[in-house]
């Protein structure tokens, strides 16, 4: 075992010196005075377009993740932690043992009934088709709709009258208030019934609600399309029993595993049901917006390879410079591999000074308009400054794409040295 102990550690011991000889005249060649002052000057270039393309990517990142989470935040206020639905099919009752045990669940703070269907909205000469989402009076409780009301307030029922509450997005094509008096007619066909050619009205059925307030999520499928009413009157306009939902929204207590009660609620009620968490509801979006962050990421990937090629012209001028110091370097036996390991690491060292400062800078960035908005978006939008989170995973990534890129820039003019003699 002490011999085994014993030649790990020499072996160790001697990967180690082939390298820090190569690395001490590598950093020496670094910052010593060039023959001609222009390698200096290229060398200097090429650690700064580094440090600009790193600070770059740190800085894009992190807009990206605010962005994403920005929008995660809007959702949440609308979403709901856990969300059933039907694999196949429309609506469902929900007068099942299993969903009065998810009801009871320590775990559940809230069991909102949803019913969803297709309508027609009209006030006084306008008309557009909705969304009409009903929902139960546990629906407040469940989702912090009182952030993301736009004007007015959210209610349902006043006691005499139904309320309603759009989305800023149809509150705008047809032109509603709050502060209006006038009706909102909603539409919708009946079930059971076929429509007469010569008396359509008749096939309809018509509610009239007063708009309470009106919401916006910054989001199409919901601000654009979306009415909130009561789900007793959703269940008169589409003519449903008062068990039937097309889904149950769920809110958890705080702490609770999400995945586990996911898995728990999905076994209790079998194969004809979906129960799906928040970043599942909206799986395609999150899927774009994480696309969209790596694209652009590449893009500037491909930037700072353009920006490297600096590196490849300051080394092949300090490789000629130097032939002295390599024919001096060969007389003492240095071999081919201990030459090409020096300037290698001399173009890497590059890069890495390039990408160390580009990455402080690039966090420093970040956490300043994360702490205090610097950078402003201007009036109109859901936050006044651009949203940046800096993640720590980034910066090892960016830091790591960066050293490659730098290594394969020092490699392309290194190979030159294998030639000489």
């Amino acid at each position: 075992m002490k011999q085994e102990k014993s030649f790990s550690e020499s072996l160790l011991r001697e990967s180690l010196g082939a390298w820090l000889f190569p690395f001490r005249v590598a950093w020496r060649y670094l910052y010593a005075k060039k023959t001609h002052h222009a390698i200096n000057i290229i060398s200097f270039i090429s650690s700064a377009g580094v440090c600009v393309g790193t600070m770059a990517l740190v800085c894009v990142l992190s807009v990206m993740n605010g962005f994403e989470n920005l929008i995660a935040s809007l959702f949440s206020a609308f979403d709901p932690d856990l969300k059933i639905t039907l694999v196949a099919g429309k609506t469902f009752s929900i007068d099942e043992d299993a969903f009065e045990h998810i009801r009871q669940h320590p775990s559940v703070v809230s069991f909102t009934e949803v019913l969803e269907d297709n309508a027609l909205l009209r006030f006084n000469d306008k008309q557009m088709p909705v969304l009409i989402k009903g929902v139960s009076e546990d629906f407040k409780q469940m989702t912090r709709i009182d952030s993301i009301m736009y004007d007015g307030k959210f209610q349902l029922f006043d006691g005499g009258f139904d309320r309603s509450v759009p989305g800023l997005g149809v509150a705008h094509s047809l032109g509603l208030s709050p502060h209006f008096i006038d009706p909102l007619l909603i539409y919708a066909p009946k079930r059971h019934a076929r429509i007469n050619p010569l008396r359509p009205e008749k096939g309809f059925n018509e509610r009239k609600t007063f708009v309470s307030g009106i919401f916006s999520v910054q989001q199409v499928q919901y601000d654009e399309s979306c009415v909130l009413v009561s789900i007793n009157l959703a269940r008169e306009l589409f003519e449903y029993d008062s068990l039937f939902v097309s889904a149950v929204e769920l809110k958890l207590a705080e702490g609770v595993n999400h995945a586990e009660l996911k898995a728990e609620f999905g076994k209790l009620l079998g194969s004809r049901f979906s129960v799906k968490n928040r970043y599942e509801q909206h799986e395609s979006f999150y899927n774009i917006m994480r696309i969209e962050k790596w694209i652009t990421f590449l893009i500037l990937c491909f930037i700072l390879l353009i920006a490297s090629f600096n590196i490849i012209a300051s080394l092949s001028m300090l490789i000629i410079d130097k032939q002295d110091d390599v024919q001096t370097l060969r007389a003492l036996g240095a071999d081919t591999a201990l030459v090409k390991r020096i300037f290698l690491l001399e173009g890497w060292l590059v890069s890495i000074i390039g990408a160390s400062v580009g990455i402080v800078l690039g966090a420093g960035i970040s956490l300043l308009q994360q702490e205090f908005g610097i950078i402003k978006m201007g009036s109109g939008y859901v936050v006044e400054a651009y949203p940046m989170i800096l993640q720590l995973s980034d910066l090892f990534i960016v830091f790591a794409t960066v050293l490659v890129l730098g290594l394969l820039a020092a490699y392309y003019p290194v190979r030159y040295l294998s030639s000489q003699k």
